[in-house]
């Protein structure tokens, strides 16, 4: 039997469709023309989720600088119903802790979850996000409007640690050493 692969590639304009229709399958709400803009232009802060060469799943991020802080936001971050539990969103989210880890100047990653989204919070907490607000009526025209605000704090400049906090999440959900190598872009594995 072999073993499915998980790979992570850009958003160009010429599968940008593929992410606004995967945000419309996944997520209750609509995001407008300026996320799509924002999102040709973000380079790794945004990309596709590959499942054995099927779209599957997007991760969409941003830096945050209020607060005086430097947050990772995540906007968005799903994968279609008939590929969860098989590590894409892991994947992605390792993805997302890399980027925090190689540029080392990030205080946390924070994003907003419905509060009645129990596989999401599970998924977050899995991770070490911690529940550190409720925003009410964040969402709207939907059923339930409020968010949990979900954060992590990551260690500022310190790769060693940031490694060590991969290597145990790639550990932890067995993923295969080609999907590790396709998201590090790593030759040696």
């Amino acid at each position: 039997m072999s073993r499915s692969l998980i790979e992570l590639g850009e958003v160009t304009p010429h599968n940008i469709k593929l992410l606004k229709k995967l945000n419309t399958v996944i997520f209750p709400i609509t995001y407008g023309d300026k996320f799509y803009v924002d999102a040709l232009h973000a380079g790794d802060l945004v990309k596709l989720a590959y499942y054995n060469d099927i779209v599957v799943g997007a991760v969409c991020c941003r830096v945050d600088t209020t607060e005086n802080k430097r947050r990772l936001y995540i906007m968005t971050m799903g994968c279609l119903l008939p590929y969860r539990r098989l590590g894409i969103g892991t994947a992605m989210f390792l993805h997302v802790l890399n980027y925090v880890g190689k540029d080392g100047d990030f205080d946390s990653i924070f994003l907003h979850v419905q509060v009645n989204n129990d596989g999401a919070l599970k998924f977050y907490k899995k991770f070490g996000f911690e529940i550190v607000g409720t925003q009410k009526d964040y969402y709207k025209d939907i059923e339930s409007t409020d968010a949990f605000i979900l954060e992590k704090t990551v260690a500022r400049g310190n790769m060693l640690i940031h490694l060590m906090k991969i290597i145990d999440q790639i550990q932890k959900n067995h993923l295969p050493a080609s999907t590790v190598q396709s998201l590090f872009q790593l030759d040696y594995i």
